[in-house]
């Protein structure tokens, strides 16, 4: 079937942006507003004249240069859907998020998770978490150490976080957490987590302890601190927070956690050039509850994962949500602070 000929509007911008160094063809700029990155056509341009608008034109140069041949937008084409928040874009999120939460389930080829309370679905679902172990890669990494020693090289001494978890891939952290994933707080009580813990982190027995103490103190009280946490009911319950949540405050977590995962990036790259971004972002209780564990993502899939999870957290935890509004307010205070040659908070383009 022969293609329709290009608008004036899809041809205005590809001029506008071949003008920044972006050359895209009519037909990718249409795929880019098929997809939900761009809005409407009839929102492009100034009222009365045949300018592209300033707003759209920096959203399009950021979709140009995050889409490469052969890969995805990533959470950025996330971030755009969110900023809309019109409920199409909302069901796009549904459907990555829960397609990103299921992820570790896909890889180990089970289709659903086993329910119930006998003792048969509770064995069915360890012999899940042993097939979701199965020669899984564990990263071996110490991240706060490894900053500080880069650091030190430059003369900078970091802050030492005492509480701080080394490594979220702990070997005695995974068959826990896997189950955790499956069966919730139903299939694994507080003290099996506190005492996997103990494994990752031998010189934290103090801390470990207060932890205890507080679960000891709640189950006498009749509550279970596990079962109220974001991850107390596994991935079923992650997944039922993602699919009946309102449209905007999907939107609006979605949005935010984007935003501050870029504005991390961000810092983190000119960190090499003035390490005291470092210092500055580790000496706020957010480094340890979100940065280090969460908002530093890798690339492709895992980082697509990790914001799943930033965004249940965000819609299930108020309090930590506020703490990351705050600590974006640090990162905005920092991008101030230490201005980059090209580009602003979160990655944002210039046009």
């Amino acid at each position: 079937m022969a293609r329709t000929k290009p608008t004036a509007a899809h041809l205005a911008l590809v001029r506008a942006l071949k003008e920044h160094g972006c050359k895209p063809s009519p037909t990718q700029v249409e795929r880019w507003q098929q997809e939900g990155w761009l809005p409407k056509s009839s929102t492009w341009f100034e009222p009365g004249s045949p300018t592209i608008q300033p707003h759209i034109l920096r959203r399009a140069l950021m979709v140009a240069l995050t889409v490469r041949q052969g890969r995805g937008i990533g959470w950025t084409g996330w971030s755009l859907w969110a900023s809309d928040a019109t409920p199409e874009n909302a069901q796009r999120l549904r459907t990555a998020l829960v397609a990103h939460l299921k992820r570790p389930l896909a890889r180990a080829g089970i289709d659903k998770i086993p329910t119930g309370n006998s003792n048969r679905a509770f064995q069915a679902r360890r012999a899940a978490a042993t097939k979701m172990l199965r020669n899984r890669r564990l990263p071996r990494r110490d991240l706060d150490e490894t900053l500080r020693a880069h650091a030190a090289e430059v003369g900078l001494e970091l802050p030492r976080l005492p509480d701080a978890l080394p490594n979220v891939f702990h070997r005695a952290l995974m068959d826990p957490s896997v189950r955790l994933l499956l069966g919730g707080a139903a299939d694994l009580g507080s003290e099996e987590l506190l005492e996997a813990l103990e494994q990752a982190m031998p010189n934290h027995t103090e801390k470990i302890e207060r932890v205890r103490e507080e679960h000891r103190q709640a189950e006498l009280d009749g509550t279970d601190l596990l079962a109220q946490s974001p991850w107390g009911h596994g991935i079923p319950g992650m997944v039922r927070t993602v699919e009946t949540a309102d449209d905007r405050d999907l939107c609006h977590a979605v949005y935010t956690c984007t935003l501050a995962t870029g504005a991390l990036h961000d810092l983190m790259r000119r960190s090499s050039a003035d390490p005291e971004i470092i210092a500055l972002l580790m000496r706020d209780v957010m480094w340890r509850r979100w940065a280090s564990v969460g908002g530093i993502t890798p690339e492709g899939t895992p980082g697509l994962a990790a914001v799943a999870l930033n965004t249940v957290q965000y819609l299930t935890e108020p309090d930590w949500a506020a703490d990351l509004g705050r600590y974006m307010a640090l990162m905005h205070a920092l991008d101030v602070a230490y201005p980059a040659r090209r580009g602003t908070l979160g990655g944002g383009l210039e046009a």
